[in-house]
């Protein structure tokens, strides 16, 4: 069994898969870490299944599973999850705009006693409306997910979060949410089944030389519709503390 199992959600991902993989690996080869990478395709329009294909078929240490339908951010991360072996389980955004180099902070983390070790994004924000204009809307999400949620966390949208599989397990079969809220709700239901939680604070550099699926507008009104649904989900299932 091996230490760490890191689920690698990908869609779309082929100007960055190599590369970001080749980090990830040179981080964890310098930790010494006995490790396992999980690829998990979610259906991409390009290159990216191909070159999983190849990425693993290079290291025994790497395997895929290959979706017949879009599923969404969280149930490809979930499958990865469930599909893993290693003590401790996490993923990272194949982007790396917050870089493998925090990896080792995760895991020393979890082995100090944390459940969850999730990044806490520091912005590097450059003078740009569009860079702007998406950190006030992410600041502005988490303001409403402590009011909402009464949650004492500074980021739990951030994707980048690593787990004790054994902890986090049955906190999966709770999720409902396959997309991209997914995040805040395993935080959610994490914190308020009594794990521990620790947030790592992490630089974040947005790369515009990837092309994010993200829509700013209709992705920020679907976290608020989702927000308010789990909220009332919360309140129904008297978890809120």
């Amino acid at each position: 069994m091996p230490d760490l199992s890191v689920v690698i959600a990908c869609y779309n991902e082929e100007r960055v898969l190599e590369a970001s993989v080749g980090e990830i690996d040179r981080v964890l080869r310098q930790i010494h870490c006995d490790y396992e990478m999980i690829f998990v395709e979610d259906c991409s329009r390009d290159r990216t299944r191909e070159i999983i294909a190849a990425l693993c078929e290079s290291d025994p240490r790497r395997r895929s599973i290959f979706h017949e339908s879009n599923v969404g951010r969280g149930g490809t991360v979930m499958d990865g999850f469930r599909a893993a072996t290693g003590k401790y389980v996490g993923f990272l955004d194949i982007d790396l705009e917050v870089h493998a180099r925090y990896i080792p902070s995760m895991l020393n983390a979890l082995e100090d006693g944390a459940d969850v070790a999730s990044a806490y994004r520091i912005y590097k924000v450059q003078l740009c409306f569009d860079d702007i204009f998406r950190d006030v809307l992410s600041v502005g999400y988490r303001w409403l997910v402590r009011r909402l949620l009464h949650l004492p966390l500074k980021d739990t949208e951030a994707g980048y979060k690593f787990f004790r599989r054994e902890a986090i397990l049955p906190i999966l079969q709770r999720c409902k949410n396959k997309q991209w809220f997914w995040d805040t709700e395993i935080m959610a239901l994490a914190y308020h089944s009594g794990l521990v939680i620790q947030e790592i604070p992490c630089t974040f550099i947005r790369r515009w030389d990837c092309k994010s699926t993200v829509k700013p507008l209709r992705d920020s009104w679907n976290y608020f519709l989702a927000l308010l649904e789990f909220c009332r989900r919360l309140q129904q299932e008297g978890m809120r503390k």
